[in-house]
């Protein structure tokens, strides 16, 4: 657990390797994904911008190493580090963008295609084919029932495009599960290229 929901905000991490998992927590406790980070981001958005309590509950994915640092510490550095400060504000739209596209995906799409769409999104991140998760930590990732996520992953692995074992998935066929993931995804990605091809036109 790096930050839970309410609770203030006492360091921020820059991610080595790992996952860190950004969800909404409801009053029943159940959870719900709305973003990923991983080593192209930062866990502690919400000091940069004066707060200082969480809205969300963060928690790291897999085996994950981390640089922290104390919320006075970058508040004090920050106005020394114009380029930090700017990255970290772009990168607050990305995961501002990647966190409402989650929300629609969540409503609008079959647990096939969500299973699949974060399984590559957490490939992107952790840089590697083998994903050390539990079915049961899918479905809370996913917002669905264990029954669900099984069968997902069953027809997943049928189509040779995972393979599963106890408390890891192994990615077969990357290219044959960007077809099976939901349009979601590409949406994300390509916002992501969009913006970036602002940023190096200016």
């Amino acid at each position: 657990m790096l930050h839970e929901t309410g609770e203030t905000i006492k360091s921020g991490y820059f991610l080595n390797d790992g996952l860190g998992s950004v969800l909404t927590t409801e009053p029943n406790g159940k959870t719900v994904e709305v973003g990923l980070i991983g080593k192209e981001g930062f866990v502690g958005l919400p000091i940069i911008f004066g707060f200082k309590t969480s809205g969300l509950r963060v928690v790291t994915q897999a085996d994950a190493t981390a640089y922290r640092v104390d919320v006075a510490t970058l508040l004090k550095i920050l106005p020394d580090c114009p380029e930090l400060e700017k990255q970290l504000q772009r990168f607050s739209m990305i995961l501002g963008m990647m966190s409402t596209q989650l929300a629609a995906c969540n409503r609008l799409h079959g647990v096939v295609e969500r299973l699949a769409r974060w399984l590559l999104m957490s490939q992107d991140r952790v840089g590697s084919e083998i994903l050390p998760l539990t079915q049961e930590f899918l479905a809370q990732m996913l917002g669905t029932r264990r029954a669900s996520v099984t069968v997902a992953a069953g027809a997943l692995q049928d189509a040779g495009l995972i393979k599963g074992s106890r408390g890891s998935v192994n990615i077969l066929d990357r290219k044959q599960l960007e077809k099976r993931a939901c349009s979601c995804y590409d949406v994300i990605e390509q916002q992501k290229k969009k913006w970036q091809g602002e940023l190096n036109a200016d």
